[in-house]
């Protein structure tokens, strides 16, 4: 089978979409730098998919590795781009180590594509480059708005430059997922979210507060506009997300494509609330969560999510899994982290 390279591939969503390729028979060779990943994850794909992926530790800031490793791996079919950093808080921060992580890694994957005779290229995108959408669900078409912060404006460039490479290399086609919020762990809870140090996402951040790792959950904010004052996001299941990348992937290769360029929103299509999350999380558990208001988060907008309708009918694809399974296996994961610490 075809030999597919998955960047950031130890991370939470590449992990999973990692599994879900071998499942479907594809070799895959993953980069990870460990930044913000563990090596041990690598057994956990082994264990569920009973075989271990190729691996490089390479940092892709690093144009000399990236040289050297598409030399090394010429017969790279098709790419499934995670690597970048991905916390909206943090690239409020420290704007130019999101500039350097998430653009100029992209530069160099493209520039190494460019050599290949053909190429698919799947791009991790996000929600976040249709900023406060002006109607709900946000489909397509809906304009990409002003980035509500540095990590949202990666994205917004980051398409726009596979867009402007895609325009003038007939060679390369290549699809951005526009992904909404993925929550949840592998079934067999061999894999699932790990952030390292303090959690810049709810779900873990709920985990963790559930398991006595976090005194209290903050919950920004309960005066927007919304039922119950509290920001709504479209919370996908991960698996369900990393089959949505499997199969974007198998229509580049197929030919199925309709441009060379494509873009496609990948959530469930309904909205949960933060207050929704947390009730979810204390029925599948049956542990009363401790969390406060406190005041409103920068770069946070009130309410997204998606208009599937494309990706259901174009890809042939559906979520599965409900937030409850999400919440569920993610707190199983948690159980099973702290077990074996």
């Amino acid at each position: 089978m075809d030999k597919i390279l998955v960047t950031g591939g130890l991370g939470f969503i590449g992990s999973h979409t990692v599994v879900e390729l071998q499942k479907e028979g594809y070799e895959v060779v993953i980069i990870d730098n460990l930044s913000n990943s563990s090596i041990n994850v690598l057994d956990g794909i082994t264990s569920i998919s009973g075989k271990k992926p190729i691996f490089e530790n390479l940092d892709l800031r690093d144009r000399a590795d990236v040289e050297a490793f598409f030399a090394k791996h010429n017969d790279i079919k098709g790419v499934i781009h995670f690597a970048a950093s991905k916390a909206v808080g943090e690239s409020v921060k420290e704007p130019l180590l999101y500039y350097e992580n998430n653009i100029s890694t992209l530069v160099y994957i493209l520039k190494e594509l460019k050599k290949l005779p053909e190429a698919s290229f799947i791009f991790s995108s996000s929600c976040t480059v249709y900023g406060q959408a002006d109607e709900l669900p946000i489909t397509e078409n809906d304009p990409v708005k002003k980035a509500e912060s540095p990590y949202g404006n990666t994205k917004q460039i980051g398409e726009e430059i596979i867009r402007d490479t895609c325009k003038v290399t007939p060679s390369i086609k290549a699809i951005a997922l526009r992904y909404f919020n993925p929550v949840g762990a592998h079934e067999s809870v061999n894999i699932g979210e790990l952030p390292i140090g303090v959690p810049q996402n709810l779900v873990p951040f709920i985990t963790q507060t559930a398991i006595g790792l976090r005194e209290q959950l903050s919950v920004f904010g309960d005066d927007y506009p919304t039922a119950d004052g509290t920001c709504i996001r479209d919370y996908i299941h991960v698996v369900d997300l990393a089959n949505a990348h499997v199969v974007a992937l198998e229509r580049l290769l197929k030919n199925n494509n309709k441009a060379n360029y494509e873009t496609f929103n990948l959530g469930t299509g309904t909205g949960s609330s933060v207050l929704e999350v947390i009730k979810s999380f204390e029925k599948v558990s049956g542990k009363k969560l401790n969390y406060k208001i406190v005041g409103r988060r920068e770069g946070d907008v009130i309410s997204a999510y998606a208009d599937t309708t494309k990706a259901n009918e174009e890809l042939g694809w559906k979520t599965k899994l409900s937030l409850d399974d999400a919440m569920r296996s993610a707190w199983n994961w948690e159980q099973k982290v702290r077990k074996d610490k």
